[in-house]
């Protein structure tokens, strides 16, 4: 454990990714298996320990220390695993535990029942010096927040792999990524030399997507539209439909399976080959199907099951974009122009109830493609996607092959009503922001601010510090860890669409806000109203 809380204090104090590498593939080297196993299975949010939660850390911690000081320290750090791990004291009979290996721990973590973890916990916090406590707290809450992704951290693999003399690629392990399981000693044995190449055929695994990149309108310039094919970017969620034999998997764009929350869709799955798609939510209209919005999408994800009334209220459905595998013969390499052909033909065989193909759009230059785009919003589409008719279909992003050409965003002046302190390098900060817009007055004249959304992102380094000054100094109360806000700073949001939501006192939600700009010179009365959203909404 002492390794791994050494890797993870290292790796959250190294800006630069060829840094990261080098952490990680020293630490590869060195970790024993399952150690090294666990600790990318953790890095990647590949590992789930179900039994310890957050509120049982927490309550341990104010049963040691008292409620009164974790609230206060709790306040003041920012991060649940931090304070503990600071705040902890630990008894003076207990011994020294940081030597017992990562996976030695993670064992007793998963096998402990539920009435045995928290004595486990605390003889493990008693016996850890402060930063093993905090390692393994992390680990328990997933929040790492070390700045290594999975891409990274396969890439450390590979590059391991290298320096062994190996001939694994960062490529080779995308493809079999998702037929593993932690602690993945297959994938080492494979990148040493030491055992074969993992199958991920065997249990219909999941590909990597390919990716496209933002297109500016600036880059058509260079761009031959002859040598692009065109489609719209549906408003739902990219999915990979694989069936192998008896496996029927559906994958989000993540590598998630989430063909539970849609066993409709699996029933449908009468082939063999892989498809990428979007999933939506259809029904029969006047003139083919009818889309809905991605809210209505948002009811059937993440469920753990779902029943015959959900499945015919909200159905699901699947638009096709590209064949990937077909009979066991991988159409990858092969160019778009002609994998949408064998597209087209494998549907002509295949089409049933819940898929449908996604249309190409003809199109002679970019202008005519460009007044096309500009309809997109009306017909609840989210833009155009740019395909090269002679792009193979590859792993990642790589700029050019694919552009994603989005509708303009749209925009509103809310006003900052709540404030809270993000996490890991942001802690310390006030970084995470409801605004709300104003209610029409009623009878007496009176009106009064309603939340619409909640923002992250969208503003600098420079302009986060101000920000959070602003806050400090205009807190007129506290929940917990919320601070609500005087209603006197304009920000103008920037978002996709308006959505209803019964989460929010206004009706109303919008999809992906982000600051656009801070109105430090607009007075808060002149921002924007919940009837103004309204009529987004209707338009």
């Amino acid at each position: 454990m002492k390794r791994f809380a050494a890797l993870l204090d290292s790796l959250s104090l190294q800006p630069s990714r060829n840094g990261k590498l080098r952490l990680l593939k020293a630490y590869l080297g060195d970790a024993p298996d399952p150690d090294r196993g666990f600790a990318v299975a953790a890095l990647t949010g590949g590992l789930s320990l179900a039994n310890a939660k957050p509120a049982l850390l927490r309550g341990l911690a104010v049963e040691r220390v008292g409620e009164t000081l974790f609230s206060l320290s709790y306040d003041y750090v920012g991060d649940l695993a931090e304070t503990v791990a600071l705040l902890w004291m630990p008894r003076a009979e207990a011994t020294d535990a940081s030597d017992d290996g990562l996976g030695t721990i993670i064992a007793k973590l998963e096998t402990a029942s539920r009435s045995d973890l928290p004595q486990l916990l605390v003889n493990l916090l008693d016996r850890f010096g402060t930063n093993e406590r905090w390692a393994l707290l992390k680990l328990i809450t997933g929040a790492l927040r070390v700045g290594v992704s999975a891409r990274l951290a396969k890439s450390a693999i590979a590059e391991f792999a290298a320096e062994r003399g190996g001939a694994v690629t960062l490529e080779d392990i995308e493809e079999v990524w998702h037929s593993l399981e932690p602690p993945y000693e297959a994938l080492f044995h494979w990148a040493e030399g030491r055992g074969p190449r993992p199958d991920p055929n065997a249990s219909a695994a999941f590909r990597p997507f390919m990716l496209s990149t933002p297109l500016d309108e600036k880059d058509l310039d260079a761009l031959d539209p002859k040598s692009y094919r065109a489609e719209w970017k549906w408003d739902g969620i990219r999915v990979q439909l694989v069936r192998a034999g008896d496996h029927r998997r559906l994958y989000s764009r993540g590598g998630e399976d989430i063909g539970r929350s849609f066993p409709d869709i699996l029933e449908k799955m009468q082939f063999d080959g892989v498809l990428d798609g979007e999933l939506l939510i259809a029904r029969p209209g006047r003139e083919g199907l009818d889309i809905s919005s991605f809210n209505e999408l948002q009811q059937r994800l993440n469920r753990k099951g779902v029943t015959g009334k959900v499945m015919e209220q909200y159905p699901a459905h699947v638009r096709l974009y590209d064949l990937l595998f077909e009979a066991g013969e991988d159409l990858r390499p092969l160019p778009f122009d002609v994998r949408r052909g064998r597209l087209e033909a494998w549907y002509a065989r295949h089409q049933g109830p819940g898929f449908d193909l996604s249309p190409m759009i003809a199109f002679s230059d970019w202008a005519e493609l460009a007044a096309l785009r500009a309809s997109a919003r009306a017909a609840a589409i989210e833009g155009l996607m740019l395909k090269r008719g002679d792009s193979p279909y590859v792993s990642g992003r790589p700029k050019g092959p694919w552009f994603k050409w989005k509708r303009d965003a749209l925009t509103i002046d809310a006003v900052l009503m709540y404030a809270q302190r993000g996490h890991g390098k942001r802690s310390s900060f006030y970084s995470d922001y409801t605004f709300g817009c104003w209610l029409a007055p009623d009878a007496k004249g009176k009106s009064g601010l309603v939340p619409v959304g909640k923002a992250y992102s969208g503003y600098t380094d420079d302009e986060l510090l101000k920000l959070d000054r602003w806050v400090r100094a205009h807190t007129t109360n506290r929940f917990g860890p919320v601070r609500e806000l005087e209603p006197a700073l304009v920000v103008e949001v920037a978002f996709d669409a308006v959505q209803r939501s019964t989460r929010h006192k206004s009706g109303l939600a919008l999809r992906f806000p982000r600051f656009s700009r801070i109105r430090w010179d607009k007075p808060a009365p002149e921002a924007d109203t919940v009837e103004t959203l309204e009529a987004l909404l209707e338009a």
